[in-house]
């Protein structure tokens, strides 16, 4: 329910404005309580001021292990505790393990205490050096490398660069929750963001953007898992085929980046609508490749078509960029 309040003066300069009781007692703020305002364009953010700036959650894992526990680990993370406790009757070896490994997969997270029952984990990052812009512009660098590196491994045979590739989504995915973590934080309070210096709705446009790029570095993965799995090397005619719709991807996902970040927003939105437009030319193109797999063997042929398609589908998340953008590059009411 919304509540209204009148702006009053006091001192003959001072603007006061009452704080709804309720709101008041259900966050513990009393008579000589801190408040802290946040300004965000023509809104105040009000929020308490708390002597912990650490936010801590307990999780009980009795019935949890392998891939459950490693993803509710990763849930809590994602979700902004800095002290993550993992509570159990009796912590098993495999749990340990497990706790572990998912730590290890997580950017900043360290084990702080164990005991028989209880495994305690920390964010040991300081929010203030972290950087929404630089964890999705690392992100584009792998996801394209990634990308070109599977059609090179493809078309060379190259095993280990395959398996190159598929070792380098862990590094992307990593990123990802690392860009959902901060994404949550200014969500949940306007303070992260003014930390960070980005406003909450970039922060909005960057986790859009960067669950593409994540997607990108899927695809790349799933190339690299069909070439080691290719005999021999597709036909020069198909190689060539492939090295141009890879190329094309490329360019719509580089541009569709370049308008997100790019200030001017009339060049933001030259870049967008580029991407976005060249986007029906791929999957044209795409089909085109097709055609020129039903002279191969159907085994070969359903591979290189999965190709084609995970190369198809990277413009078009490309594509999905570069909407993005142009909302970013869109006049605000």
């Amino acid at each position: 329910m919304v509540e209204t309040r009148k702006v009053q003066v006091t001192g003959g300069s001072t603007y006061t404005v009452s704080i709804p009781k309720g709101w008041a007692t259900d966050n513990g703020v009393s008579a000589g309580s801190e408040v802290a305002f946040y300004p965000e364009g023509d809104s105040l953010f009000l929020t308490p001021q708390t002597g912990d700036e650490h936010t801590e959650g307990t999780l009980d894992i009795s019935d949890l292990s392998g891939e459950e526990l490693r993803r509710a680990v990763m849930t809590m993370y994602v979700s902004g505790f800095d002290i993550i406790g993992l509570e159990c009757g009796r912590i098993t070896t495999e749990q340990r393990r497990t706790i572990r490994e998912s730590t290890q997969g997580l950017v900043g997270l360290e084990v702080l205490e164990e005991t028989r029952d209880r495994v305690v984990i920390r964010d040991l990052l300081d929010s203030s050096e972290l950087s929404i812009h630089n964890a999705v512009t690392r992100m584009r660098l792998i996801a394209l490398s990634m990308l070109g590196d599977a059609v090179e491994a493809l078309a060379e045979n190259d095993a280990d660069l395959a398996a190159d590739v598929i070792q380098r989504d862990d590094d992307v995915d990593r990123l990802w929750l690392v860009v959902s973590r901060i994404f949550r934080a200014t969500i949940r309070t306007p303070k992260a963001a003014e930390e960070l210096g980005v406003p909450r709705e970039v922060c909005f446009d960057y986790h859009s953007a960067a669950r593409q790029l994540e997607r990108v570095a899927d695809h790349a993965t799933k190339i690299a898992h069909l070439t080691r799995g290719f005999e021999g090397t597709p036909p020069e005619d198909v190689l060539t085929a492939l090295d141009e719709l890879h190329d094309d991807a490329v360019e719509v996902v580089e541009r569709g980046m370049d308008a997100l970040f790019v200030d001017d927003s009339a060049e933001a939105t030259r870049l967008a609508n580029d991407a976005r437009e060249s986007v029906p030319g791929i999957d044209a193109r795409a089909r085109e490749i097709d055609s020129l797999l039903r002279d191969l063997d159907s085994a070969r042929a359903q591979v290189l078509g999965l190709v084609v398609d995970s190369l198809s589908r990277s413009a078009d998340y490309g594509g999905n960029i570069a909407e993005t953008a142009l909302q970013k590059a869109a006049p605000t009411p």
